[in-house]
């Protein structure tokens, strides 16, 4: 494994046991991916018997746990999956990439050829959404989070409005413009053309865990950041909510409650 992947591997700071990470000092953390599909079995076949989280409920919502994140599954359906998205890949390090190729196929994953001197390989998801997959054969967990993929014609804008926003620390890995929160690496793509959304496509949103939510929200707004959901208490989820949006149409979940996994 390259020294910068596994640099990148060891500042996640992802507790070993999959709850998600301690907030950064902006009081935030990575939460969650939501996929929206009309099979969630088939979603649960991958990221559970395949990729190895454990199944978690919080109220009616299930989510596959890893160190680090959990992938929840709604069932409904979408109009794409995450080719030509903001938000184009998912991506894990795990500690014996051959295995997780074989069980991936197995699950009825399209799976690319592995690269084989950085033990890379990509795989198309049911609902088409794409996974990026390196292996770490010193990683002390058999897989854990490391990061997301963003497509964009405004890699700098973007970058700065996270670090803004959340306070993610800006960096470089080899030519990719990159940013730290804590369970995740946010990963940017220049494209030359803008792209679409999230909302309503199989990936359709992520979710970063807050520290004192209402607060958090407040002093958004206070910065000129219009909410698309306001703090709500979903006590049947055992959460409190909000929803925004960024400029290039990342559907961003923030929770409060989630770290209890």
């Amino acid at each position: 494994m390259n020294m910068r992947l596994l640099f990148f591997t060891l500042c996640l700071t992802v507790p070993a046991l999959g709850q998600v990470a301690p907030p950064n000092a902006a009081g935030v953390s990575m939460g969650h991916v939501h996929i929206v599909t009309p099979d969630p079995e088939a979603q649960k076949r991958v990221w559970i018997d395949a990729l190895g989280g454990k199944l978690v409920k919080a109220g009616p919502l299930e989510y596959a746990l890893f160190p680090g994140v959990l992938i929840g599954f709604r069932k409904g359906d979408s109009i794409g999956g995450t080719e030509g998205s903001v938000l184009n890949r998912l991506g894990f390090v795990v500690r014996d990439a051959t295995s997780v190729e074989a069980k991936l196929r197995a699950a009825g994953a399209q799976v690319s050829p592995t690269t084989p001197e950085i033990h890379r390989f990509t795989a198309v998801l049911p609902d088409g959404v794409k996974l990026e997959i390196t292996e770490d054969a010193t990683l002390d967990v058999p897989i854990k989070h490391l990061h997301l993929y963003f497509v964009t014609n405004q890699v700098e804008e973007m970058r700065a409005w996270y670090g803004k926003i959340f306070g993610a620390t800006p960096g470089i890995r080899g030519k990719t413009r990159i940013s730290d929160l804590p369970g995740v690496n946010l990963s940017w793509v220049p494209s030359e053309t803008p792209t679409q959304p999230t909302k309503g496509r199989a990936l359709d949103h992520i979710g970063f865990e807050v520290r004192d939510i209402k607060k958090f929200c407040s002093e958004l707004e206070a910065a000129g950041l219009k909410l698309d959901m306001p703090p709500t208490p979903r006590p049947d989820l055992g959460l409190i909510i909000a929803f925004i949006t960024d400029s290039w149409g990342t559907r961003v979940e923030l929770t409060e409650g989630l770290n209890r996994f």
